[in-house]
């Protein structure tokens, strides 16, 4: 019986000397990672700045099959809110604040204990240098784990080791696949829509896109117009010298309407045309290529762009049908007319209509 007792005595101590040895341990810690990642710093930054995408790069989350995940309305923006819970672990991140295509600020929330990240994205020679760092402060919890496995700085310098892999090979494939697709002369269809035009950067548009369709959606859920397929944009004006457009961001409806006076959303109609069609599958940042290409085109067939407007952006795939930017689908139409000096060309009729199926009303 005394040595039961003497054994009992020693796991008590034990453990009295072990706690305080954990209370005792620096609560803070600061770890810091980078590595090369093989796209654009925009397309980088873009990814990560989408709380949409964090399932497919984050380990915390990685390898969990019964995740469930939960995001504020809004997962780009600041304040954005993206939680999760697991197997293995749950939690939360908050985006602070960011500064476009070069630094994110978050506040994070694991098992309790909570510590402050930040992304800071670099050109450098064959992509760029993404750099995770971290800081805060463990809960008791997470100190003991952390003092049984190898300490804060090997375990979550390993997470963030593990994510950045995950990021470069992520990005590599769905930002970097792509294809450019010419198809030539079409008739493109008509179509009512309902619009919000305005003058901004040309690298701005996509950003003011998910602002704004939301906002066109909503507009006819709550007036119960009848949408009529996919969102498109109209560049009334592309001045790349200066890299500003007038666009209109514009949704398709079923009939015709008036809006009242002082609507910032206004109804106008779009007229069958006859256009070049150019499909970009793959990530919006090739959206450049396939306008150079497209132009190219132009020129070598010698074929007269009308006037009335430069292009026309359907989203046929967007975010809103698939989160993977390899799946994505860009449809690009130029008006063209005809002129006696060019040549005939064939007028192709289009398979399908991409401003006739319905849309999840949701950001593209």
């Amino acid at each position: 019986m005394k040595i039961l007792k003497y054994i009992f005595l020693l796991l008590i101590l034990s453990f009295i000397s072990f706690s305080v040895f954990i209370a005792t341990q620096k609560g803070t810690f600061k770890v810091e990672k980078s590595k090369l990642i093989k796209t654009t710093r925009a397309n980088a930054f873009g990814y990560v700045n989408d709380f949409q995408n964090w399932e497919d790069f984050m380990v915390f989350i990685d390898g969990e099959k019964s995740v469930q995940s939960r995001f504020s309305k809004k997962s780009i923006s600041q304040n954005a809110q993206y939680s999760w819970i697991g197997t293995e672990n749950s939690g939360w991140v908050e985006t602070n604040s960011f500064q476009e295509n070069s630094r994110i600020d978050q506040k994070m929330n694991i098992e309790g204990s909570e510590f402050y990240i930040t992304w800071v994205f670099k050109d450098t020679l064959g992509g760029t240098k993404v750099t995770l760092k971290s800081e805060g402060e463990m809960s008791f919890s997470y100190k003991i784990y952390n003092a049984l496995n190898g300490g804060a700085g090997k375990i979550i310098g390993n997470l963030f080791e593990k994510s950045l892999v995950n990021l470069d090979k992520n990005l590599d494939y769905e930002i970097n696949t792509y294809k450019i697709n010419i198809k030539g002369v079409v008739q493109k269809k008509g179509t009512p829509y309902l619009k919000q035009t305005f003058t901004c950067k040309i690298n701005t548009v996509l950003k003011n896109s998910k602002i704004v369709f939301p906002k066109l959606i909503a507009f006819c859920d709550q007036n119960q117009i009848e949408r009529n397929g996919k969102p498109f944009i109209i560049y009334h004006t592309y001045d790349t010298k200066n890299g500003l457009a007038k666009i209109s961001l514009c949704v398709p409806i079923k009939q015709a309407i008036m809006t009242s006076d002082g609507s910032d959303i206004l109804a106008d109609e779009l007229a069958p045309f006859k256009a070049i069609k150019t499909t970009l599958y793959g990530d919006y940042s090739h959206i450049k290529e396939a306008l150079k290409k497209t132009n190219a085109y132009i020129n070598q067939k010698i074929i007269t762009i009308d006037s009335d407007f430069s292009h026309l952006e359907v989203f046929s795939i967007g975010k809103s049908e698939s989160k993977y930017p390899s799946q994505w689908k860009t449809e690009i139409y130029f008006p063209i007319r005809s002129k006696k000096t060019s040549p005939k060309v064939e007028v192709k009729t289009e398979d399908t209509n991409p401003i006739e199926s319905e849309i999840n009303p949701t950001t593209i």
